[in-house]
Parts: C-alpha cells; sequence; structure tokens
C-alpha cells in the first residue's frame, strides 16, 4: 500500500535519540547496525528520532536511505555531539506548518504575541497580562539564575556562572560542560521534532539570526525543569566522562518527562494553532511525491489568496 504522504510521521512515538562515535554504520535487513570493536548492534530506525554522528564514524549509502525512508534525522556533530556541522532533512511534505510560522514571525504583532506565550508558558503562576516584553524577560532572567542557585544548593556543586566556550571546551568546569552537553542533546531532540513537523528551525521569535533560533526558543521551555538539575547532579556524581554520563542521563530523563510526546504540542500551542487542525495536511499532495504543488493565485478561491492546480500549462489550450 502507497504511505500517504500527508499524514505526518508520529514523532512521539519514536526513541529520542542515538549518539555514535568511532563506528561504522551499514543497513541491516530493514533497519541499520552499528559496528565497533566492542561488535555489532542492530538498531530498529523504524522507531528512532536523531542519529548523531561524532567524530571517527562512516555511513553507507544504503543505511542512510534507511534512516530517510524511517523518519531518522541524521545529523553529522563534533565530539560529544555539542557541535552540529551538517543534517537531513524532515519526512512531512506538507509547507502549511512552515508558511504559518512564517506568517507569525513576519507580523510584528503576532510575533509578540507568539513571544509573550512562549514566555508564559516557562512558568508554573500566572503572569500580570498588564507586564510588558522588557518585565517578562526580566522575570524569566530571575527564574533562570534562581534555578542555578537551586540546583547549586541542592547538590553541594559549587556555581560560578555560565561559561561555554566552543574553541576551548576543556576549560570550562564540570557543570558548565555538563550543562553544554545536555543542551546539545535537548538541541538535537527538538531540531527533530521541528522537522519532522514541517517547521523551520531558522525563524524564531525570541532569538533571530541563527539557523537554529526557533530550535533555541523551543529548548529554553524545558532547559529549566529538566537539563539545570540533571546537569548539577551528573556533576556531583561524576567528574570524568561527564559528557557521555550526561548524554545518558538525558536520553532516561527524556523518557520519563514524555519529552516526545510534548514537543510537537507545545509548539503548537506556542504558535497558537488549534489542537483539533490535523497536523501535516496540504491537499497540494498526494500519494504522488513528484506531483508539483499549487501555484499562488491572489484572485482564486473565496478568500482572494488561495491557488491554481500545479503541472498545467497555462499559456494556452493544451487539447
Amino acid at each position: 500500500m502507497a504511505k500517504d504522504l500527508r499524514e505526518l510521521p508520529r514523532f512521539d512515538d519514536a526513541l529520542s535519540y542515538l549518539y555514535v562515535q568511532h563506528a561504522r554504520i551499514d543497513q541491516h535487513e530493514k533497519a541499520i547496525a552499528i559496528h565497533d570493536k566492542d561488535g555489532t548492534v542492530p538498531v530498529p530506525v523504524a522507531s528512532l528520532a536523531f542519529l548523531m554522528l561524532g567524530p571517527g564514524t562512516s555511513i553507507t549509502h544504503a543505511a542512510v536511505r534507511a534512516l530517510a525512508d524511517n523518519n531518522c534525522l541524521l545529523a553529522w556533530t563534533g565530539e560529544q555531539g555539542v557541535r552540529l556541522y551538517a543534517h537531513s532533512t524532515g519526512g512531512t511534505r506538507s509547507s502549511s506548518a512552515l508558511l504559518r510560522q512564517a506568517a507569525l514571525a513576519s507580523n510584528p504583532t503576532t510575533r509578540l504575541r507568539v513571544v509573550m506565550r512562549m514566555y508564559r508558558m516557562r512558568f508554573t503562576e500566572q503572569l500580570d497580562p498588564q507586564l510588558t516584553l522588557e518585565q517578562v524577560r526580566g522575570l524569566e532572567g530571575i527564574r533562570v539564575r534562581e534555578a542555578y542557585a537551586a540546583a547549586s544548593r541542592a547538590t553541594g556543586v559549587a556555581w560560578k556562572g555560565r561559561n561555554y566556550d566552543r574553541r576551548n571546551w576543556a576549560s570550562a568546569d564540570p557543570v558548565n560542560r555538563a550543562l553544554s552537553a545536555g543542551n546539545a542533546c535537548l538541541y538535537g531532540l527538538v531540531h527533530a521534532a521541528m522537522l519532522s513537523a514541517g517547521y523551520s528551525p531558522a525563524i524564531g521569535f525570541i532569538h533571530t539570526g541563527k539557523q537554529l533560533s526557533f530550535v533555541y526558543d523551543i529548548a529554553d521551555l524545558y532547559k529549566v525543569d529538566i537539563i539545570v538539575p540533571l546537569a548539577f547532579q551528573t556533576a556531583a556524581q561524576q567528574r570524568e566522562k561527564i559528557d557521555r554520563a550526561v548524554r545518558i542521563a538525558c536520553r532516561d530523563r527524556f523518557k520519563s518527562a514524555r519529552l516526545m510526546q510534548r514537543i510537537i504540542p507545545d509548539i503548537q500551542q506556542a504558535l497558537g494553532v488549534p489542537p483539533e487542525m490535523p497536523r501535516g495536511t496540504d491537499d497540494a499532495w498526494d500519494e504522488d511525491s513528484a506531483r508539483p504543488g499549487r501555484l499562488w493565485d491572489p484572485s482564486a478561491g473565496p478568500d482572494g489568496d488561495a491557488g491554481v492546480e500545479g503541472g498545467k500549462s497555462y499559456g494556452g489550450d493544451d487539447s
């Protein structure tokens, strides 16, 4: 049976991610297998959302095709996954989510609404609707500083402030390295969710000017509750190989927090998408993935801004 390309892949049913380095990856039946000095591990890519390839990793064309067929985001990263160099595409064929995102970000009024909604989603208590954007940002800054201080007191790990220099990774103290490694895992998971749902990671609302601006926007919804306490706990328990320990802890914490099930609904809530609206639907697409989409036409349709059929010559009678 042909796959209906209008059906958005179920990102929240997948596993979270894997990080691989110093290994070879090839196709194994309908999945992939990872080969390293310790042996071979088959990976069921049908339930994997994000595969990070670290230094010393090689992958075959057939394995990449298997990953793409199963809507698994593939990314080439630096050591410990703290820097993203390149990535594959997501699985949805519809542009409806991206167009909505771009329209909201392009209008100052709607953009401000999204920004305020995102800030309010971070607080457990209700905020005064009369607060200005600057006041809400100030409250958020206080909340983050208090989260660092609380985690420091709870774990006994000294906190001297956030310090991250990707050009000199070893210069940071253990808790800062733990925070950076945890953030990198969170960014990868949020990035995978966005691409799966058809959103652009570059069109941010609070953050701007980066290819991952929207990733940073959404990831900030979870940092204080998930990454900050996890990083301090890991730094308190372990000093050696702290980056690997954080990645393992993140995987477990993401699962217990049901983060996979939360990201896309949270994006929709931030953008004001009605919950009942089908995700990823677009009448311009059908089972034929090569068929063009609609052609924009400002005079077509009842709303005066619709489209006409693509893949057709309008220069004369085709008969």
